[in-house]
């Protein structure tokens, strides 16, 4: 026996569904969600609480209030302060655990090329820009990945490894704010004078000295053009008065020329 709905559905060339499949067809209302991961969670003493990653990285931020730059490089004449890979992570590390932050990198894309030191040495350097997803601890992430770069160079195969840890000292130094504490330049302020105008006398000993390349003797020519002393006289350095603008421009022919 067929009903009239399916005498009219076969006329029109359509097939109804049969009895026992008509629970495929159930409404998408009627249909059981996905179960919630965290619904039978139960937190442990030492687990953190469970917020959205925003407020659980604003918590993070709250303790790493400051981290000073307390390292200091001291090589090839320069000197500086600076805040360590090491210094950074192990400042974070401890907070973004209790808050339940977790930092992932998810992708790399790291640049290289030959180069060689002042010295001679050859060394790879590695240029790194890393995208970093942070995740709170109910699993959700913050609606970006952020990226950072960083740079470093190595005689072997660690160029790429330490370029990433530079990023990743970037992203918690920058995501963080973390401030250093060092006095702010513009707590200070100092009226900037007029140098003395030097004397022609006193660039005499410079001017005779042995080591004072025909370079430096034209600069010092034109410090003396700019405060019109080229004309003064002074003691040369065999006992002879002469005009100082003279004794540069001889000066610096011997030089230039070999001479004494």
């Amino acid at each position: 026996m067929t009903t009239i709905a399916e005498r009219a559905a076969a006329a029109a060339g359509r097939t109804e569904p049969a009895a026992d499949q008509a629970e495929e067809y159930r409404p998408a209302e009627e249909l059981t969600p996905a179960p919630d991961p965290m619904a039978d969670y139960e937190p442990g003493d030492d687990d953190p609480e469970m917020v959205p990653v925003h407020i659980a990285w604003l918590r993070v931020r709250r303790e790493v209030r400051a981290i000073a730059k307390a390292e200091q490089y001291n090589g090839g004449g320069t000197r500086f302060n600076f805040r360590g890979v090491d210094t950074v992570v192990n400042t974070f590390g401890p907070v973004t655990l209790k808050h339940g932050i977790n930092i992932f990198p998810v992708g790399v894309d790291a640049e290289h090329r030959d180069t060689t030191t002042s010295k001679g040495n050859k060394m790879r350097e590695c240029t790194a820009t890393v995208s970093w997803m942070v995740m709170g601890p109910k699993g959700d992430t913050l609606p970006v990945l952020l990226k950072t770069r960083g740079e470093a160079l190595d005689s072997a195969d660690k160029g790429t490894a330490k370029a990433q840890s530079v990023a990743l000292r970037v992203l918690l130094l920058t995501g963080g704010l973390t401030p250093t504490h060092d006095k702010d330049p513009d707590a200070s302020y100092i009226e900037r004078g007029e140098a003395p105008v030097r004397s022609a006398v006193q660039y005499l000993d410079e001017i005779t000295h042995p080591q004072t390349s025909a370079g430096r003797l034209r600069q010092i020519h034109y410090e003396l053009r700019q405060s019109n002393q080229l004309g003064a006289l002074v003691t040369n350095e065999v006992g002879d008065e002469e005009r100082v603008g003279d004794m540069v421009v001889r000066i610096g022919k011997e030089r230039a020329g070999g001479g004494a």
